[in-house]
């Protein structure tokens, strides 16, 4: 992309609701449906930066929080920026820090303009309003800015949910007051109301009166569960723009995102590949499996026969069963990359799908092959 061109959204195709096309940034394409890697601190977590390009992905995530307080945003932009202290040269998008800080509990304490909060590392005290959250993703140099908003625990009565909602629209105002305009940059707005459908419809109006770069839908898989979730799609997804890109934040299973992708999602983030892939959890085209269960001990098949990853083209179960076993890195770094694959694999699926117009079939095809929900030994 030409460095003086502004951040965008292209549509290439559609079927029903599902679509796919191609986010424009300064630093690179990113094709759509997406998945982005988490990268909460700078890194995927068992992973190189080469190993998760390996996998197709093409965007990570990075969040707020962390990176402030360590290595903090002075340092990053010293040594560089975010892309080039981890690696990254492609597209960075960037959490607010929301999520973390409500996570705090009692360590944190909200206002209608931030919320001031102690470290989790050392106590320490800090303050994040929307004016100081753009000027750290500026330092980091973060491709895709999100506004700071409170994340609405669940479940929230409807009085705590339309005053959290309403303090995060006013924090959306204000992000995008302070955010710098760059050609190739981004700035998300989220909208928040947890499950109740008025609420959302309130927050996706009053981001579209503010105007920005992409629409994020947030506070969701915090413990409503899938049908809540899709229902809040159902009534919010149809009221963001078309011509914007649109991001389902901290989601999710492989049946989530076939979902989502059906109501007109094109952007997810989740733990939920490196995660099970550092606790023995394989996503595959046959299901989920434990690789610990005593059952793959002396299998000589590969993972799954069809993924190209390092795990799948050059080892077996039993070899992988063992290095869970006897307690080795390399089991995680192998079954992260493994899941990470499956992922973009499935992304890769779905984006062709749509273009065929066969999104359906395709998502029925998947959920077919999925045989195996494995959890335990």
């Amino acid at each position: 992309m030409n460095m003086t061109e502004p951040f965008s959204f292209q549509l290439v195709a559609t079927d029903g609701p599902a679509r796919t096309g191609v986010v424009h940034t300064a630093h690179g394409p990113l094709a759509t449906p997406a998945f982005m890697a988490v990268g909460t601190a700078g890194t995927v977590k068992a992973m190189t930066a080469d190993a998760v390009r390996a996998t197709g992905g093409h965007c990570v995530l990075g969040n707020t929080y962390h990176l402030m307080l360590r290595p903090g945003a002075d340092r990053i932009a010293a040594l560089g920026g975010l892309h080039r202290f981890m690696d990254w040269p492609g597209p960075i998008l960037t959490d607010s820090g929301g999520f973390q800080v409500m996570s705090l509990s009692a360590l944190r304490k909200l206002d209608r303009d931030g919320v001031t909060f102690q470290s989790h590392i050392d106590g320490s005290r800090h303050r994040l309003t929307p004016a100081i959250c753009m000027e750290l993703q500026d330092k980091f140099d973060s491709t895709i800015t999100m506004v700071l908003d409170e994340c609405t625990a669940f479940p929230a009565t409807y009085d705590s949910a339309a005053s959290s909602m309403e303090m995060s629209m006013r924090w959306a105002d204000l992000s995008k007051q302070a955010f710098r305009p760059r050609p190739g940059y981004g700035l998300f707005g989220i909208v928040q109301g947890s499950t109740y459908p008025d609420l959302r419809l309130r927050s996706a109006s009053a981001l579209k009166d503010i105007g920005f770069d992409g629409y994020a839908v947030g506070g969701l898989a915090v413990g409503e569960g899938q049908a809540a979730m899709l229902e809040t799609l159902d009534v919010t997804v149809p009221h963001l723009p078309e011509g914007a890109p649109r991001y389902l934040m901290g989601v999710g299973t492989p049946d989530d995102i076939l979902c989502a992708v059906a109501r007109g999602i094109d952007m997810f983030d989740c733990v939920i590949p490196t995660r099970a892939g550092r606790t023995a959890r394989a996503y595959t085209s046959s299901g989920v499996h434990n690789v610990r269960n005593a059952r793959f001990a002396d299998d000589p098949l590969p993972l799954d026969p069809g993924c190209a990853c390092p795990a799948c083209t050059r080892h077996t179960r039993a070899y992988l069963h063992h290095l869970f076993r006897a307690g080795e890195m390399l089991g995680p770094m192998l079954l992260t990359w493994h899941n990470l694959e499956y992922y973009q694999s499935l992304m890769r699926g779905i984006r062709g799908a749509i273009e065929a117009g066969q999104l359906a079939e395709y998502s029925a095809s998947v959920r077919a092959g999925w045989v195996t929900q494995e959890t335990s030994e």
